[in-house]
């Protein structure tokens, strides 16, 4: 059997999808495609839509919630980001990683074995080549990121810019 990633795994959403939902899908896209309207005009202005129905839901959530006086819902997780100079150093690791995979030899079947296994072996030697090479100093990569985008969130509670 032959598998066409693209067209199988779409085939497999829509077959899916609730089929109420998949008319009212399929009704939008046609009437957006006889209007000849602009699609990422239309797309924006559905998202900006959808954006004010959230809006509008949530601050009406918060109305009804400060009238009962009760906090109804799960507790809030709290995930803490991890340092700016981490994410660099994991970068690095990765690039490194990508070098490393790339200087490997290629027939290398005595030593990492035969078909996918054998190139899982590589691929993990190499990812843990990169993390231990990223540890140290590195070749430069994270501290030339970190010095081009300073840390920190701004005032909008965006990171960076």
């Amino acid at each position: 059997m032959i598998v066409t990633a693209t067209p199988d795994l779409v085939l497999d959403v829509l077959e899916a999808a609730d089929p109420v939902t998949q008319r009212a899908a399929t009704a939008k896209l046609d009437a957006l495609k006889s209007s000849g309207a602009d699609f990422a005009a239309t797309m924006d202005a559905e998202v900006g839509k959808a954006a004010a129905a959230a809006a509008a839901d949530q601050s009406a959530a918060k109305v009804a919630e400060a009238q009962s006086g009760a906090v109804n819902g799960p507790p809030v997780q709290v995930i803490k980001a991890p340092a700016s100079g981490e994410v660099y150093r994991k970068f690095e690791a990765f690039i490194l990683q990508s070098f490393v995979e790339t200087m490997l030899p290629k027939e290398s079947e005595e030593l990492f074995g035969k078909g996918t296994a054998g190139s899982v072996w590589k691929s993990m030697l190499a990812e843990q080549l990169g993390n231990q090479l990223a540890k140290g100093k590195g070749i430069g990569i994270a501290k030339q990121l970190a010095a081009a985008n300073p840390a920190g969130p701004d005032v909008t509670g965006k990171a960076g810019s």
